[in-house]
């Protein structure tokens, strides 16, 4: 778990070559974004939160949609990175970004391998039980496209990725204690398919389904 965040670098359309090596060193990168709306053929793309191990955390505020440095890092086989739904996240990145995020950890996804006794999966309900941490949620529908983030904005978006690295360990432990570990490991590795299957319109149907 960080020990002591530091203060949100924020960027404009990409990362600059001194953080992408940093993170490119890192074992771990936790990653959100936000968007315009839910629909990702629709509401684009406007930010990119990250944070290591090391409690570096980054925003990008994406612009022109090229961002290099952003991509190569996301995409970089070297460093996991972890989100909490990543089925959304990663179809947001693949379509507006044209990039394959690996590899990928989702803390809901194993959420709800291993928490079978609870029904809330949620990011907030994670951090209260597994770490003890009350999250704010407020910002989660604002204007993302604006051209300057709120102080309101930003701090939820650090909140976001800041507890993503202790999750994965906690949540890793419990799986691995319940013989669950492997299964969650190929619910991972399946995610590229079923962002594939999502963005080729099969989103709202389950292809395994008998009718």
């Amino acid at each position: 778990m960080p020990t002591r965040p530091t203060q949100p670098k924020i960027f404009q359309d990409d990362l600059d070559e001194a953080y992408l090596q940093r993170y490119l060193k890192s074992r771990y990168l936790s990653v959100d974004t936000e968007t315009m709306g839910l629909n990702v053929l629709r509401d684009r793309l406007c930010l990119v939160q990250m944070c290591n191990e090391e409690g570096l955390v980054a925003m990008v505020q994406i612009k022109n949609f090229q961002a290099p440095h952003l991509k190569e890092l996301l995409e970089s086989p070297q460093v996991e990175k972890i989100f909490h739904f990543a089925r959304f996240d990663l179809a947001s990145l693949r379509h507006w970004l044209n990039i394959q995020v690996q590899p990928v950890f989702c803390t809901k996804i194993a959420s709800r391998l291993v928490r079978t006794y609870s029904g809330y999966h949620g990011l907030k309900d994670l951090t209260r039980e597994l770490l003890g941490v009350e999250m704010d949620k407020q910002q989660q529908s604002s204007d993302w496209g604006s051209a300057a983030l709120s102080p309101q904005q930003i701090q939820y978006a650090q909140s976001d990725v800041l507890h993503l690295v202790p999750l994965k360990e906690a949540l890793e432990e419990m799986l691995q204690r319940e013989g669950r570990l492997e299964t969650a490991q190929s619910c991972m590795a399946f995610l590229p398919t079923r962002v594939s299957l999502d963005l080729a319109g099969w989103e709202a149907e389950d292809i395994f389904a008998h009718s």
